[in-house]
């Protein structure tokens, strides 16, 4: 197990996303940012759009992509 932070995946706060894997986190980072957002929080409004618009451009998508998964790689185990 490994942990990311809201902000070092993109968003405004230090919540801790713990996952086996990238993906797994990323897609933490997903429902946490759509229920900030639904919950009024605007901070992580930014972040959710920058979420969703991340897969209409494939190229920048994948480069973030990418890059969230060496740094998941590079972090200690939990």
């Amino acid at each position: 197990m490994k942990t990311m932070t809201c902000k070092q995946l993109g968003g405004p706060c230090d919540l801790a996303l713990t996952g086996d894997s990238a993906d797994i986190i990323i897609q933490a980072q997903d429902q946490h940012l759509k229920d900030a957002v639904a919950a009024g929080d605007t901070a992580h409004q930014p972040a959710r759009d920058a979420m969703k618009g991340r897969w209409k451009n494939p190229i920048k998508g994948l480069g973030w992509y990418n890059g969230t998964k060496k740094t998941f790689a590079a972090l200690p185990e939990d």
